[in-house]
Formats: C-alpha cells, structure tokens, sequence
C-alpha cells in the first residue's frame, strides 16, 4: 500500500538563505573607524554604518550589538544605462560622502564605524534589499532621508526629511520640516528596543551551542 509522498522543496538560492550568507561574510568584515580619513580603497559593493558611542542617549543600545544604523550600497554601473561611471572607488566615495554627513551635524563622528564588503554590481542590489531587511537600521526604517544626495536647484525647498529633522546641520536647503522631533526621536527609541529584542533570532548568528550575543 503506497502512502502520499511530497519530497522536500530546497531553493539554494533563495532571498532569505542568500541574505543569511551575506550576513554572515559581512559581519567578519573588520570595523573601521570613520574618525579619521578613511583609507582609500577600490572596487563597489555594500557597507554598513554602525554607533559604538554613548553620547547620544537614544542610539546608545546599539554599541554592544551587531546592528547597523544605516545600510546602503554603492555600485560602478548606471543601473538605468549600464555605463560604468569614471570613478574606479564608488564605494570608497560613497563614504567619504556619509562621514561628510555625520560630521556636518555635529554628531560625534568618533563615535561611528562602518563596514564594506565588495560585490560584483549585479549583486549590490539584492545584498543591500537583504541587509536592509534582515537588520531593519533604525536610518533606513525611521529616520529616512540620510543617504540621498543633495537636491537639486528645483527641488530644494522640498520638506526636511525625517534624518536632518532629528540631526540637523547638513549643509543643504530644505523648506519647511513637517516632522515632529520629538516624536521622531521616540519611534527611534522603540524601533532599536525592537531589533535588540529580536537580536538572538537571526539564523546567522546561531552556533552548535546556542545563541549568540552582543557584539564583543
């Protein structure tokens, strides 16, 4: 007597098994501080921003976790025209560009880090979708507004965005900032209370023996 029999369905390739691979190679990246000069490097790809501070009071809980403020990524190509751009460093640039950013707002620079991880340009758009989804950075999630560039000369009496409303100084023109702070600053507060909680959770971050923990 035959019993019903449905094998197993394995997508090697799959969203999330991909993101756990970049997960797992990114985080075995070296931490760079971004007080200083950053080293020049070549190539395009991914990278993170991380806060490893205690100055700023609602950011202060992330020191001790592998957990990103910010994830973002920077390629070679157009992604609409396929042109290679002329700079043979995008990544090394793009930041350069954010540590411009932070130090603009007064924001103790020393207290930040980052990481970059190269990848091919056909790989950059899905790694930084996973990064973003698997680490949800409390800048891509709450506080947008950080990585676009400055705009241009129709546009900038556009609103402030939710990033320079909470850390002004940005030299930038914006129009009228319809964002409260405060409110802004609370909704930081539970986002990063949310991804700590869920920290143990991340399939990459298991061992034999059990969960990891924070960051050492």
């Amino acid at each position: 007597m035959t019993t019903s029999y449905e094998p197993d369905f394995f997508d090697p390739l799959s969203t999330e098994r991909l993101t756990n691979v970049i997960c797992d190679a990114f985080e075995h990246q070296p931490l760079i501080p971004m007080v200083d000069e950053l080293p020049r490097f070549s190539g395009s790809g991914l990278y993170a921003i991380y806060y490893r501070g205690e100055s700023i009071a609602f950011y202060a809980p992330l020191k001790d976790y592998e957990i990103p403020v910010y994830v973002g990524q920077s390629v070679s190509n157009n992604s609409n025209t396929g042109k290679s751009v002329k700079s043979s460093t995008p990544l090394h640039e793009r930041m350069t560009q954010h540590r411009t950013s932070i130090s603009d707002t007064g924001l103790p620079i020393e207290e930040f880090h980052f990481r970059a991880l190269r990848t091919p340009d056909i790989h950059a758009n899905l790694g930084e979708k996973g990064l973003i989804s698997a680490y949800q950075p409390v800048w891509n999630a709450i506080l947008r507004g950080f990585g676009s560039n400055e705009q241009g000369s129709k546009t900038r009496q556009s609103a402030k965005s939710k990033w320079d409303t909470v850390h002004e100084g940005r030299k930038r023109t914006f129009g009228t900032a319809p964002h409260d702070p405060e409110k802004l600053v609370k909704e930081v507060e539970a986002h990063i209370l949310e991804r700590i909680a869920a920290y143990d959770d991340r399939p990459w971050r298991r061992t034999s023996t059990g969960m990891a923990g924070p960051a050492a």
